[in-house]
């Protein structure tokens, strides 16, 4: 993670956030040595993220899957 000084943020605000926009990587501002905040590339909300085993761009659901109705598949005795 890069670590610049907060006067240097402060000096290159918008420069260093669209660097963190485009590299995906964060990085540490500090003042005296320690730590103040990290600058984190944001999420898009409009691309969550997926959740593995989701299918739901290569399958669908047609019909009901809770309750069927199968008796007319059934003969009586």
């Amino acid at each position: 993670m890069k670590s610049v000084l907060v006067s240097e943020f402060k000096a290159r605000c918008v420069g260093l956030l669209n660097e963190v926009h485009d590299s995906r990587e964060s990085i540490l501002v500090t003042k005296r040595g320690r730590a103040l905040a990290r600058v984190v590339p944001a999420v898009d909300p409009a691309t969550p993220d997926r959740v593995p085993g989701d299918s739901s761009d290569c399958a669908r659901i047609t019909g009901e899957i809770v309750e069927t109705d199968q008796s007319a598949e059934w003969e009586s005795l």
